[in-house]
């Protein structure tokens, strides 16, 4: 049985109990929560520890891999500006989208405030940013306060900055700097590997609580929950479409019948590695020249995530709208940058500490509380299809819009550094692809 259906199995069951024992006795469930709710806040907590340093060496990792990238050539350099555009244009998208969707859809009010009691340890984090707080805060005056005080904005422009710097260095100090930080990065996962090990543990004991104190409308929520991050998900799969269209210059249909192969091989891997020789061939039988794939497909399956950020975001969002957190301009601007800035770093870490990993520092920034991840963890297997074939679609798509340039067979394959290699190995057998 793999982990995510024994997380899944302990979210359901905690949950029937919790629901079951009320209707039985009451008091005693609700008792019982009194014990329950700290061992799952304190396994969350075990996740949350790392999460500040995990983010500074996966940024100093991530970007170090795309500069190396990006010096292989001037379509490698292409790629590269091309992934960041796409990020940040379908990050904002969420910040549009999602609101709309929660707006025109929402949660009913009945199980939003029910939830928001069941979860009584989730407060929010320091003060809700106004838009004029985003622009004074973003650069840190104190790296150490804003990561001590989980100010996730500020402490992840420092570490871009840091990241930057490094790769400017000469290459001896750089390759140190750099295998420096993965091996802490490195280290910090194994710990995070211990603390998912206890998953079943801690997922079961928040969702008792859950159950005992909201009956059958948790399983609603969840519902709703997938429906609505899943939406955006599509919305990204089908903005690669136009993608195609306009930059690769093929129609609609026949992109659609090239990429299906490759997605029907997302599906059933959800590993964008894995489907790799998939959209190798859809690519070059929609006219990408095969030296050009060759460079565009396996940068990007290294270092690129459509989906990642406008999913984590939309994340966030919807359990600020669960919890009842107002979320101002200030607030989302923050969202939108700690997500797209955030997501080459974690971009190769298998799907459960990969979901933490890139959720947590959004919603921090924002000033949502995190434990409601401890729940939504459980039920990331389906979003996450809508990630990986999301991601697929959008490799191919923008390899046929630079797989046409003049100069790409001039250039060598690009062979990912032995580090993103060992990090991607590990997302042929996990979710998030």
């Amino acid at each position: 049985m793999s982990q995510a259906t024994r997380i899944l199995l302990a979210l359901v069951s905690g949950l029937l109990i919790g629901i079951a024992l009320v209707a039985v006795d009451a008091k005693l469930a609700l008792t019982i929560t009194g014990f329950t709710q700290p061992i799952g806040l304190a396994w969350l907590h075990g996740l949350q520890m790392v999460i500040v340093p995990l983010i500074v060496g996966l940024l100093v990792t991530g970007v170090g891999a795309a500069a190396d990238a990006a010096r292989a050539g001037k379509l490698a350099l292409r790629a590269v500006l091309t992934m960041i555009v796409i990020l940040w244009s379908t990050t904002v998208m969420s910040a549009i989208v999602t609101p709309l969707l929660l707006d025109l859809w929402p949660l009913p009010a009945s199980w939003s405030v029910a939830l928001r009691q069941a979860l009584t340890g989730a407060q929010p984090v320091g003060t809700v940013p106004t838009l004029g707080a985003f622009f004074e805060t973003i650069v840190p005056s104190n790296v150490v306060s804003a990561a001590a005080g989980d100010s996730f904005l500020p402490l992840t422009v420092f570490a871009l900055a840091l990241a930057f710097a490094i790769t400017q260095l000469a290459p001896e100090p750089r390759a140190m700097l750099t295998r420096w930080f993965q091996a802490i990065t490195d280290a910090l996962l194994i710990i995070i590997g211990w603390v998912l090990r206890l998953a079943p543990i801690g997922v079961g004991a928040l969702a008792y609580g859950v159950g005992a104190r909201t009956g059958a409308a948790a399983f609603g929520a969840l519902l709703h929950y997938i429906v609505v991050v899943s939406a955006i998900g599509f919305v990204v799969l089908l903005s690669a479409y136009p993608v195609a269209a306009l930059f690769g210059r093929v129609s609609v249909l026949r992109f659609a019948r090239a990429a299906a192969p490759a997605q029907a091989v997302a599906i059933s891997t959800q590993s964008s590695l894995a489907t790799l020789p998939t959209m190798l061939a859809a690519s070059e039988s929609l006219g990408a020249a095969p030296a050009a794939a060759g460079i565009v497909l396996p940068l990007a399956v290294a270092i690129f995530r459509a989906t990642s950020p406008a999913m984590n975001l939309a994340v966030a969002l919807y359990i600020a709208h669960w919890l009842g957190v107002p979320i101002g301009p200030g607030a989302l601007a923050a969202g939108v940058c700690t997500a797209a800035i955030t997501t080459m770093g974690s971009v190769s870490l298998p799907g459960t500490i990969s979901y933490i990993a890139s959720v947590a520092p959004v919603a921090f920034a924002m000033g949502v509380p995190i434990e409601a991840l401890g729940l939504l963890i459980a039920v990331e297997t389906i979003p996450d299809l809508f990630r990986t074939v999301g991601n697929v679609t959008m490799d191919i798509a923008i390899t046929v819009g630079l797989g046409r340039v003049r100069d790409a067979g001039q250039e060598p394959p690009f062979v990912p550094s032995e580090v993103e290699g060992q990090a991607r190995s590990a997302d042929v057998s996990t979710s998030n692809g």
